[in-house]
């Protein structure tokens, strides 16, 4: 941390984006490959990084109560306001410049739609796992899992039973969803779409319609996430179609 000149808001914004596990699959890849042709940057990428992880610290002994609310918003929103002296914004211009020639053109704005799906993605709370009965225990085993933030488990869990019920609606759409929350987005998609194939009678179809496409919203296809949305009933679904109007 020798250098005291200014890092602009959007590239700080960028770096914070791939500490946090928000950016899209091309997005991690371009990142990835400036890492390795520049050294130097990745030191600077660790500094923001030990930097975020001081503001979390602070955070959690002032709002312990609300952390799970408002640690999204201080982290991001604070060392983007203030001003960030500590990195060499020479070298960072160095850096765009890499990435720039990688082909990472897009890299230095979020998308529109990378925001919405930001700002609308919530996982699915799941279904109440308190019942007496041990019917379908294996499901709902996996639902605790679920609904705990353990993706990967509940994953591996539902996974068994879909091989044995490919078809099965319910199934496709948790392990969907599960996918979505673990952000696995490739994953995700198919069995969105087939949750979604038997559509009469089943009571997740508004809810499948909306992850999916949020799902293709992340993946930037907006035409397909447009098709999906307008076929589900729900709020969030609505303000998403309006929010993509031109």
């Amino acid at each position: 941390m020798k250098d005291n000149s200014e890092i602009s808001q959007e590239l700080l914004e960028i770096i914070e984006r791939y500490i946090n596990g928000s950016m899209t699959i091309q997005e991690l890849k371009d990142f990835n490959q400036l890492l390795e042709l520049d050294k130097e940057f990745k030191t600077k990428v660790k500094d923001v990084e030990t930097m975020l992880k001081g503001i979390e610290a602070q955070t959690l002994k002032e709002q312990l109560d609300e952390f799970h609310e408002a640690i999204p918003q201080t982290i991001i929103k604070k060392p983007i306001r203030g001003k960030v002296r500590f990195l060499n914004f020479s070298k960072i211009a160095v850096a765009a410049a890499l990435v720039l020639a990688i082909g990472g053109i897009w890299f230095f704005s979020s998308p529109k739609n990378e925001k919405l799906y930001t700002n609308y993605f919530k996982p699915d709370p799941g279904l109440p796992t308190t019942m007496g009965s041990t019917n379908n225990f294996a499901f709902y085993d996996a639902m605790v899992n679920y609904k705990h933030g353990d993706y990967n488990i509940a994953i591996d869990k539902w996974k068994v039973l879909q091989e044995k019920k490919p078809e099965n609606d319910t199934l496709n759409y948790f392990l969907g969803v599960a996918h979505l929350a673990n952000k696995n987005i490739n994953d995700a998609i198919p069995f969105l779409e087939r949750s979604i194939e038997a559509e009469d009678g089943f009571i997740f179809l508004d809810e499948a319609y909306l992850y999916l496409g949020l799902a293709y919203l992340k993946e930037g296809n907006v035409e397909l996430a447009k098709k999906h949305l307008d076929l589900s009933e729900t709020d969030t679904a609505k303000a998403i179609i309006a929010k993509l109007k031109p």
